[in-house]
């Protein structure tokens, strides 16, 4: 992949002024694939300042101007497709399929995205006072520090940066320490594209150093952040000392409920897929299969032939499935979840191994919600599977998380799937279908401990930005 050593700030390249030296690893290798120095936070006050002088100008910016460079954006990222998909696989151990989905994903962004200047509409009010009239006008809150995921780390940018800058925002990115060139390449991709000079800026270092400084600066007017719920409390606590508004996508206890009624076969298949996309590092993966008891030994044994047939490997080969964890800290985490939930008694029909970076599935039956599998978001290929007496238990064991991001539910009695789907304590429940699903005009976000504002056209556009009153008097 292409090195990305430098900073990009106020539309320069430069070398930041931190105090570490990180590297950015190859996770299946293992390999060093370049070096650079840390932003600062110096760095990161230069970045905001540089956005704040570019959102002035850009606010202004007439709106098919806008738009025209949106759409730039289309051909750019399309040019640098091996760029892409080199940054993905390389330091993100992205397989060919989840590179993909990247690719596609943030191109289908630039479409949405790029009716967003012409959707800042406003209203006229009547006055009760003789002789005035109210308007009320949609307007950019200014500037929007974006925290983007090692796990879809050009995706999860994307989806905020885009529509930040498409209404009318400047931008400042602080990529994962895990995945920094990710963030480099949509600054780059941005520059290509003709945008203005600091209206998106990236800086990469390390959290410990610029993490707090990034979200209590008195710039940002929100802070949009994706990752882990406990980090997501933390962004969260600090930027409501500050009053600023957030927008936290956060972690996911995601389950399958699988009816007595269902296609056990198609269920199998699709929680194939969901339990593992990305070597299962995904918030919205199944974590949890719950199955009534009727269907619970038939889907058992459907489930392991599906979870076999997926191939584990290097990334690099395009037949791969499940590629490398993101690093040995993450393996480690992921091996304890599983000993621990074999000690309490969960039981093996699926035997994996662990190869450096590499986890060769793991399927657990007789497992209960307060095992360690179940009862924590696990990003990493171990399926816990879990019986359920009936419907109403299955619910009650579906709903007993702090989690709600998403789920699915399969039955051959699609309107029960509804209803059922609904009493999902979740954003978002897919009937007959697996967790993982996204689509940009649809909106996006979780419940409970999973999250805060949602994604996505109309409902993005309204989180990154305010409405504004003005009256006039005759």
């Amino acid at each position: 992949m292409k090195v990305y050593d430098k900073q990009f700030i106020g539309g320069e390249w430069r070398e930041g002024r931190g105090t570490a030296i990180m590297e950015n690893r190859n996770p299946y290798t293992g390999e060093v694939i370049y070096k650079y120095r840390a932003a600062s936070c110096e760095d990161v006050d230069d970045a905001y300042k540089a956005a704040v002088a570019a959102q002035r100008v850009w606010a202004q910016t007439p709106m098919l101007e806008k738009q025209g460079l949106i759409f730039n954006l289309l051909n750019v990222i399309r040019s640098k497709s091996e760029d892409i998909y080199a940054c993905l696989r390389e330091e993100g151990g992205s397989a060919k399929g989840k590179c993909d989905m990247e690719f596609f994903v943030i191109q289908e962004i630039v479409n949405i995205a790029a009716n967003f200047p012409l959707m800042m509409e406003g209203k006229t009010l009547p006055s009760c006072m003789p002789g005035k009239e109210n308007f009320t006008f949609r307007m950019p809150k200014g500037v929007i520090g974006v925290i983007a995921p090692w796990n879809v780390p050009i995706v999860l940018a994307w989806r905020s940066v885009l529509p930040a800058v498409a209404t009318g925002n400047g931008v400042v990115l602080k990529p994962a320490s895990d995945t920094p060139g990710s963030g480099m390449l949509i600054g780059e991709i941005f520059e290509e594209a003709g945008f203005p000079k600091g209206l998106v800026n990236v800086v990469a270092g390390k959290g410990s150093e610029i993490g707090d400084h990034f979200v209590l600066h008195p710039t940002p007017a929100l802070i949009s952040f994706t990752g882990s719920t406990d980090i997501g409390k933390q962004v969260g606590s600090k930027a409501g000392s500050m009053i600023k508004d957030v927008s936290l996508e956060l972690g996911g206890n995601n389950v399958m409920i699988v009816l007595k009624d269902a296609d056990i076969e198609k269920a199998a298949e699709k929680a194939a897929f969901g339990a593992h996309f990305h070597q299962s590092q995904i918030c919205m993966r199944l974590n949890r299969i719950i199955i009534v008891k009727e269907r619970y030994e038939e889907f058992c044994k459907a489930y392991v032939e599906a979870v076999k047939r997926l191939p584990v490997g290097d990334p690099s080969d395009p037949n791969v499935f499940i590629g490398p964890i993101i690093n040995q800290s993450q393996v480690k985490n992921i091996e304890g979840l599983l000993e621990g939930s074999i000690k309490a008694g969960a039981k093996v029909i699926l035997q994996g191994k662990t190869e450096g970076n590499v986890i060769h599935p793991w399927v657990l039956r007789d497992v209960t919600n307060d095992m360690p599998s179940a009862a924590n978001e696990v990003f990493g290929p171990i399926s816990s599977l879990i019986k359920a007496e009936d419907e109403e238990d299955a619910l009650a064991i579906a709903n007993d998380t702090e989690f709600g991001l998403s789920g699915s539910v399969f039955t051959e009695d699609v309107y029960h799937g509804m209803e059922v789907a609904r009493r999902i304590e979740s954003g978002m429940t897919h009937v007959n279908d697996q967790s993982i699903n996204d689509e940009n005009h649809v909106m996006f976000g979780g419940e409970k401990m999973s999250g805060i504002g949602r994604f996505n056209f109309k409902w993005v556009l309204e989180k990154f930005t305010t409405e504004k009153w003005v009256s006039v008097t005759k």
